[in-house]
């Protein structure tokens, strides 16, 4: 198994993609720590993982509370002797859809200031159990909205996920000397995620709802942008491609920004 007798801490675990993750993670051998704001789905997410053999368990945590964040760190790093791979897979409610001659400035700042703030923070958090050990893996999460323009109603997230992809890029120039590797997982929409009444859900629902369509459509949209069988991708294959990349078969990768977007945004 890739990750065996690695400890990783998910964020954001009890969500479809970091419950996905998690799940990838423990069955690659990984103990996997749960932190997240809804006890009912991060214990599902637990159940799974022991139902198929794995090893996990959750906490209750705020991931932009900063003295939550910090102590929650330690006490894993205490528990497990070691912090070897982070994910933040948290999501924030956000305004999508809404034109520029319609958004306010808070609108347009808060996903900003949230994910930069979940981002800093938890990184942080564990680099500092990383570096002290000289290995591990940071994960962050984007979305193609960092550098595709898709026309309006996505100046905020838009911004937010750029911002994301450049934390990520100076993080790891800043922990490679340590041994601490920084990736950014950029996929497109994942349909599972919309079914499984993820955030997703609801931030793509003001946006069809915006622009006088279901959500069905909107993903159908995405999709026909899509080269590779016009379909977009699955938690399953997020889910891996971050096991695999979280192992040291990927060891020489830091500072990517790894596209999973089924080609829906083409990188050059």
């Amino acid at each position: 198994m890739l990750l065996t007798n690695k400890n990783a801490v998910v964020y954001g675990g009890g969500g479809a993609i970091g419950g996905a993750v998690a799940r990838a993670f423990a069955s690659e051998g990984a103990r996997v720590f749960l932190a997240g704001r809804s006890r009912a789905k991060l214990d599902a997410v637990v159940q799974d993982i022991s139902a198929a053999g794995g090893r996990a368990e959750a906490a209750v945590l705020d991931a932009l509370d900063e003295q939550a964040v910090n102590g929650h760190a330690q006490a894993v790093a205490e528990q497990g002797g070691r912090i070897d791979i982070a994910l933040n897979a948290v999501g924030i409610l956000h305004v999508q859809g809404t034109p520029l001659a319609e958004l306010s400035y808070d609108e347009f700042a808060h996903p900003l200031h949230a994910y930069a703030r979940t981002n800093f923070l938890t990184a942080r958090a564990v680099g500092l159990q990383m570096t002290k050990q000289r290995s591990g893996v940071i994960f962050t999460l984007s979305t193609p909205g960092s550098r595709l323009p898709v026309g309006a109603g996505y100046l905020g997230i838009g911004t937010a996920c750029a911002a994301t992809e450049s934390l990520t890029r100076h993080m790891a120039a800043e922990l490679g000397p340590s041994g601490v590797r920084v990736i950014c997982l950029r996929p497109d929409a994942i349909p599972e995620a919309v079914a499984q009444h993820s955030h997703s859900e609801e931030v793509f629902g003001k946006a069809a709802r915006a622009a006088g369509i279901t959500i069905e459509a909107l993903l159908a949209q995405h999709q026909a942008n899509a080269p590779l069988l016009r379909r977009l991708p699955t938690l399953a294959e997020v889910a891996n491609m971050a096991a695999f990349l979280a192992s040291d078969q990927a060891s020489a990768m830091t500072g990517a920004i790894v596209n999973l977007t089924c080609g829906s945004m083409v990188d050059f």
